[in-house]
């Protein structure tokens, strides 16, 4: 199995691919597109990508990307993220007077990087910013990315769990051609439009209250072309196939414009 992610070699999505499917071969991708294209193409037999963030909140590029393709969600994958301070070996931690990450690492670092008094620079990937660190061999620079990363490019950990939060955590959805079969202890997204008019969403989400459906997460995203409608994408227990679900599915294809299902999935609990 071949598994595509967004970012260089050690990054978090590659963490995740290895903690979701196992000792995999993987392929770096420059951007989220690519991830999806590595997979419609049949490059990948899967890709894993970042959905949202504890701290930071949804990737809404990745919702777009969602119903742009014709993939399916086959299953999910949480991961405690935990920053490490990184630089060239045999630097010490005074030496350090700009740091360089991920703008959202960075952003997730920001009272440390404070209380260190240095510079934060973002650049495209926390893995990327190790390698970019290698090559330039600046000594008053640091990094902030994965233990794994560190690893990869044979640099020094400076100091590790440098998030302000400890409670970072990342869910990972992975993605493939082909749905997964029913399941128990399931999860379901999908996604809908609805015509603007009064009472419009709560008819909608009604059908699932009705039902003693547990919804987990909504997001809205703007509908591209049409100024001030709107999509929703929505996660709910249950599978596709279960009888129920069949019948909340149904009941809301009632009112939606465009009802499509994206996947049933193991669902994972997270206390």
């Amino acid at each position: 199995m071949a598994v595509a992610f967004q970012g260089e070699p050690g990054a978090y999505s590659e963490q995740a691919a290895f903690g979701y499917f196992g000792p995999v071969e993987t392929l770096p991708c420059e951007s989220f597109d690519d991830v999806f294209a590595a997979v419609t193409a049949g490059v990948c037999e899967s890709g894993l990508i970042p959905i949202e963030n504890s701290l930071a909140g949804s990737i809404h590029q990745n919702y777009d990307l969602l119903l742009k393709n014709n993939l399916f969600i086959v299953g999910e994958y949480y991961l405690r993220v935990r920053h490490c301070l990184i630089a060239l070996p045999g630097v010490v931690k005074s030496e350090i007077r700009k740091v360089i990450s991920h703008p959202q690492a960075l952003s997730q670092c920001s009272g440390y990087l404070k209380d260190l008094g240095v510079k934060a620079e973002p650049v495209y990937d926390t893995a990327g910013s190790v390698k970019m660190l290698k090559a330039s061999a600046e000594r008053t620079t640091a990094a902030i990315a994965s233990f794994r990363a560190a690893e990869l490019y044979g640099m020094q950990i400076l100091q590790e769990g440098i998030e302000d939060n400890s409670e970072n955590f990342t869910r990972f959805l992975a993605i493939a051609s082909k749905p997964v079969g029913p399941r128990l202890g399931a999860k379901t997204s999908i996604v809908f439009t609805l015509k603007n008019q009064p009472g419009a969403l709560f008819k909608a989400l009604s059908v699932f209250a009705l039902r003693d459906i547990d919804l987990t997460k909504i997001e809205s995203r703007p509908l591209a072309g049409t100024p001030w409608n709107y999509l929703f994408y929505v996660d709910f227990a249950g599978d596709q196939e279960d009888e129920t679900v069949k019948r909340a599915l149904s009941h809301l294809d009632e009112y939606a414009i465009m009802l499509r299902v994206l996947g049933s999935y193991s669902r994972v609990l997270v206390m």
